[in-house]
C-alpha cells in the first residue's frame, strides 16, 4: 500500500513572515494519513524548515553541480546544509520559461538522490501535444529521459508528479479519466525500465489545479497517489480543507 503524498507548491510566493504564519496555521492540523508538504522559494527554506514539525519542506529546483560559477544558483550542499530532504525537479514552469531539458533534469535527480534528498520529478504535455494525441509519447519519453542511470531502488524511493503544462495556473483540470490514465502510463513507463516491484512502489502525484473540492475524487483512483497542488497550497484554510479531504 502506498502512503498518500501531498504537496503544496508556492511558486514565486510568500516573504519569511508570511510562510511563519503559514506553518503555524497548519502544522496542528498535519496528520500521519499522508506525507504532506510544501515546495517554498530559496528565501523561504530555512524558516520554513525551523517552522515545520510534522510536514516536509521541498525546495523548488537545484543544480546539479556542487559549487562553481553559475550565477543565481543553489547547490544540494546548501539545501542539505539547513536540512532540506525534498526538491521539486522539472516543474512545468522550470520547462516553459527557462527551457530546463529531461537531460537537464536528469542530473539534477542523480546529484539529489546521491546526496539523500529526494526529488519530485515532473513530467507533463503542453496544450498542442495534448489536442495533437501526443500525451503517451511526450509523458513517456520524459519519464524515460529523467530517470535515466538511476537504478530500481533509487526509483521506488523518488515521486514522479504529472502534471499537464495545459492544467497548471489556467484554472483548468483534466479529468479524472485523464489524470487515472496518464498516471498509469508513468507507472507502465516505470515497469517496462525497472519492473513491477519498482513501479507498484513508486508515488505518482497528479498536479493541476488541484483543490480542495476535487482532491477526493484524484486521490480515489488506483494510480495516483497524491497531489501537487499550486494555489490552493497557500492559503491556510484551503491547505488544511485538503488534509481533511485524505481519509
Amino acid at each position: 500500500m502506498r502512503k498518500p503524498i501531498i504537496f503544496g507548491n508556492w511558486k514565486m510566493n510568500k516573504t519569511n513572515a508570511q510562510a511563519q504564519v503559514f506553518f503555524d496555521g497548519v502544522e496542528a492540523f498535519v496528520t500521519d494519513k499522508a506525507d504532506f508538504g510544501v515546495a517554498v522559494p530559496f528565501t523561504a527554506l530555512a524558516t520554513s524548515v525551523n517552522a515545520a514539525s510534522k510536514m516536509n519542506v521541498a525546495a523548488e529546483n537545484v543544480h546539479w553541480a556542487p559549487n562553481g560559477a553559475y550565477t543565481g544558483e543553489v547547490s544540494v550542499e546548501m539545501l542539505k546544509e539547513i536540512g532540506v530532504k525534498w526538491v521539486v525537479l522539472g516543474h512545468s514552469e522550470r520547462r516553459q520559461y527557462f527551457n530546463e531539458t529531461d537531460a537537464d533534469i536528469n542530473k539534477k535527480a542523480v546529484v539529489t538522490i546521491e546526496n539523500g534528498i529526494t526529488p519530485i520529478v515532473c513530467v507533463g504535455e503542453t496544450l498542442d501535444e495534448f489536442e495533437a494525441g501526443n500525451t503517451e509519447s511526450v509523458v513517456r519519453t520524459q519519464v524515460s529521459g529523467c530517470l535515466t542511470g538511476l537504478n530500481g531502488e533509487d526509483v521506488k524511493n523518488i515521486v514522479i508528479a504529472y502534471e499537464p503544462v495545459w492544467a497548471i495556473g489556467t484554472g483548468k483540470s483534466a479529468t479524472v479519466e485523464i489524470a487515472q490514465n496518464t498516471c498509469a502510463l508513468v507507472r507502465d513507463e516505470v515497469r517496462n525500465i525497472f519492473g513491477n516491484d519498482v513501479a507498484d512502489a513508486v508515488r505518482i502525484q497528479y498536479g493541476g489545479s488541484v483543490k480542495p473540492d476535487n482532491i477526493e475524487e484524484y486521490m480515489s483512483q488506483e494510480d495516483i497517489d497524491g497531489a501537487l497542488i499550486g494555489g490552493a497550497s497557500l492559503e491556510v484554510d484551503s491547505f488544511k480543507a485538503i488534509i481533511d479531504a485524505i481519509k
